[in-house]
């Protein structure tokens, strides 16, 4: 997605959608994006986990 104010963001979203998507359709895409952008924002301040560190929680 490109970069600009949330508003826009939320519009880009929503006009992506299909003609026949739900209000729930609507809102799920937006929580992805919430969920996206954070991890976005914990990865820049170095808050990931290594690949390595994944597949040994993932792998228990």
């Amino acid at each position: 997605m490109s970069s600009g104010s949330t508003k826009q963001k939320v519009l880009e979203a929503i006009e992506k959608l299909p003609a026949d998507a739900t209000l729930e359709d609507a809102i799920e895409r937006l929580v992805l994006l919430a969920k996206i952008e954070r991890g976005l924002a914990e990865l820049d301040a170095g808050q990931g986990i290594d690949h390595a560190e994944v597949k040994r929680r993932l792998l228990r």
